[in-house]
């Protein structure tokens, strides 16, 4: 087993903000494009991919053997799609100096066997990829390619956001890449934050590792701030009905700026990403989430290129992302952890610019703001509510009336809400119990309350649902309504063929909860072997028998007579019946 060595840890202090990204560099490209791995963390913003894009050039450049058409030299991995095209638009600035070297961006969202395709007839010395679909091609023998035996005269591998790589969903398709691919290699982990998992993987994969840490000047590192100095970063505290009118109400007032709105689900950027566009007029509003597949990258470019305008997000946007010029990073819902609170204000104040973030709390969430200080060392401050806001929100339950399209997706984002709060990482703050639904359902603008668990058995005297049957509602979209129409039909037709007719739906359940029961009761048997019981079934069902007995004489339901005669009958006919087995024996 080899002996790795850990080099200090290195920290470079600055004053002004505009030199992070110097210094950063300074102390990473020498250091990687040495005989060393390198795990680099720095705030969001400093400049971190020209510190693996750099180095990676000069390794190849100073190959003695000269890469081949269908060999790959270099490897950058990060976790979304959007950094990846914004990864291989910096690196293609470099390329196209260097003929000689050809570069693939593999990503999801578009036919994989193209990507098979151009790589057989492009080559692709450096590959930009997202997790899932580099995983897929390595797989992929049966299309001609065989990507395993192309990766053997690898050189560099880079995990970019490397700590986010980690998460459920990407080490898997993680640990399987890096099976393929050869252990002499130059390995670089690049984040703006370290986690325990990432500090294993350090541990684990790296030979002599180097650690790169840029900290600001002045602060002590235990105390560092983990945004960005130049950042201003506010919060608002107001009442779960009155969150949207006040974000309406702020992005009419800063119509010339760039703004990226972060919701805490898919269902919720959906909905708010249609209520947004149809109520702020003369903006330019696009809508990004996970979910999306063919769409995300259109939108991501344009949205990028834009002078002003309103991305509504998830966090799919949070990581490493580098659009220009964002003035405000607004945060309608808190993130889910900590850490991608931090990274969502990274969208702004990057590289020495200034910029400004806004969270929205419910006045329950208002201890968050000291979890900040302490946990993430973010300075904070408050942000009145605006007085005289126009309320909004009959505007939305009127375009949800009109449009099945928009109540359905209103429905469907208070649910996903509901289901994320209920996950919160912080969840001594974020409690779903003291969540007022009847206020959140406003906020919402829904015309009644959905059916689901966290709601059952509650009820909701400060929500009026609407008086009209929201089955009568139709869909805009005249296709949309004719299939659904078709469906009612084929619905009706059904309930009226059944009726009348018994139903054996219950059949299948009642002998799985039978089948159940065996089990629970070999289990028990088995249990009761193991442990050296000699109570039988017959002598503990006695048993139980005798304690219902005693607790009814003791709630005064029988006398002690009636108890006495009880419990001798029930032996008796024990001991009836035990002689009847043995003489039938």
């Amino acid at each position: 087993m080899c002996q790795r060595s850990f080099t200090s840890v290195r920290f470079i202090t600055f004053s002004p903000a505009h030199l992070v990204l110097l210094f950063f560099q300074s102390a990473t490209i020498p250091l990687f494009m040495s005989n060393k791995d390198v795990a680099a963390e720095a705030v969001t913003g400093s400049g971190k991919t020209l510190a693996f894009v750099i180095p990676i050039l000069e390794i190849l450049l100073r190959r003695e053997e000269k890469l081949k058409k269908m060999q790959v030299g270099a490897i950058i991995i990060t976790p979304t799609r959007e950094l990846a095209i914004q990864i291989d638009e910096v690196l293609s600035h470099f390329t196209k100096h260097f003929p000689m070297f050809s570069q693939i961006l593999l990503i999801g969202g578009r036919n994989p066997m193209e990507d098979v395709e151009k790589f057989k007839e492009q080559g692709g010395n450096i590959i930009v990829a997202t997790p899932g679909r580099l995983e897929d091609l390595f797989r992929r023998k049966a299309e001609g390619l065989d990507l395993a035996s192309c990766v053997k005269a690898l050189d560099v591998l880079v995990l970019d956001e490397a700590d986010r790589l980690l998460d459920m969903g990407f080490e898997a398709s993680l640990n399987a890449i890096l099976d393929f691919l050869p252990k002499q290699r130059r390995t670089g982990l690049f984040s703006a934050t370290q986690t325990q998992e990432l500090e294993s993987l350090v541990r684990a994969g790296l030979r002599n590792p180097v650690r790169i840490s840029v900290k600001e000047k002045g602060v002590a590192a235990s105390n560092t701030q983990k945004t960005p100095t130049r950042l201003e970063n506010f919060y608002m505290i107001c009442k779960a009905d009155e969150k949207f009118n006040q974000l309406v109400h702020f992005l009419r007032q800063h119509k010339q700026e760039k703004h990226l709105v972060f919701f805490s689900t898919c269902a919720c950027v959906e909905y708010y990403g249609k209520a947004l566009e149809s109520l702020i007029k003369q903006v330019k509003i696009m809508s990004i989430h996970g979910k999306m597949k063919h769409k995300r990258n259109k939108i991501f470019t344009e949205f990028r290129k834009l002078p002003g305008g309103i991305l509504v997000c998830t966090d799919v946007m949070a990581r490493g992302i580098d659009i220009p010029e964002v003035h405000w990073v607004l945060q309608y819902d808190p993130p889910s952890s900590a850490s991608a609170f931090v990274h969502r204000c990274g969208r702004t104040a990057r590289i020495g610019n200034v910029g400004s973030a806004l969270v929205f709390l419910l006045p329950m969430e208002e201890s968050y703001i000291n979890f900040l200080s302490i946990n993430q060392k973010c300075p904070m401050q408050e942000m009145k509510p605006q007085t005289n806001v126009l309320d909004l929100l009959p505007k939305l339950k009127s375009m949800a009336l009109a449009d099945r399209a928009v109540f359905e997706k209103g429905m469907k984002a208070f649910v996903s809400y509901v289901q994320a709060y209920a996950k919160h990482e912080c969840n001594l703050i974020f409690r779903i119990k003291d969540l007022d639904f009847a206020s959140l359902a406003r906020g919402f603008a829904l015309l009644k309350m959905p059916k689901m668990p966290e709601l059952r058995g509650k009820c909701f005297p400060d929500f009026t649902p609407v008086t009209v049957n929201t089955d009568s509602i139709s869909f805009k979209d005249k296709n949309r309504e004719k299939q659904r129409q078709k469906k009612l039909e084929e619905l009706k037709k059904e309930r009226e063929e059944n009726q009348g007719k018994k139903k054996f739906v219950k059949n299948k359940a009642w002998s799985k909860q039978k089948a159940k029961r065996e089990k629970k009761k070999k289990v028990t048997a088995k249990r009761r072997r193991e442990e050296g019981s000699d109570i039988e079934d017959e002598d503990m069902e006695e048993l139980l028998n005798d304690t219902r007995l005693l607790k009814r004489l003791k709630r005064g339901k029988i006398s002690e007579e009636e108890f006495e005669k009880k419990l001798t009958g029930n032996h008796r006919l024990k001991a009836e019946t035990v002689e009847d087995i043995d003489s039938e024996g």
